[in-house]
Parts: structure tokens; C-alpha cells; sequence
């Protein structure tokens, strides 16, 4: 879909994704779904929620993955 996202969990990544790196990759998500990088005043709130609450998502998902062949089964975060 969005080039730019990377893959935010083991073994893409060694260590656990950051709060920075969640956020990044919502936005990417949400200027990619709005068509818009830059948002007009307007809309500015509307977008900035859904910033947050696709990193929410992203989050919550990365604790829930479980991650198989590493270690035994374990949490991607």
C-alpha cells in the first residue's frame, strides 16, 4: 500500500518499535488513506485523530503478535 511503512516487528526488527516509529508509519498510513500530506486547516483535527488512533492500533497489535521460531513463542513487544 504505502511504500514508505516499514515492517515494525521482529524479526524485521531486532529490538521492539518505538512510540516514534509507530507514530511515523501511522501518518504515512493516514496521508496515503486522506490523499493528503499536508492537511488544510479544516481538517487539521480530524487528521491528527486518526494519527493517534492508528498508532493506538499499531500498538495494540504489536503487543498481541506472537512471534514463532524465536525464542520460542513470544510477544512482538
Amino acid at each position: 500500500m504505502c511504500r514508505s511503512i516499514k515492517t515494525l516487528r521482529p524479526p524485521a526488527m531486532p529490538e521492539e518499535a518505538t512510540e516514534d516509529e509507530m507514530r511515523a508509519a501511522a501518518l504515512q498510513y493516514v496521508r496515503k488513506v486522506s490523499g493528503f500530506r499536508a492537511p488544510a486547516a479544516h481538517n487539521q483535527e480530524v487528521f491528527d485523530q486518526a494519527v493517534e488512533a492508528v498508532t493506538r492500533a499499531t500498538a495494540e497489535l504489536l503487543a498481541g503478535l506472537e512471534i514463532r521460531g524465536a525464542s520460542g513463542a513470544r510477544r512482538a513487544s
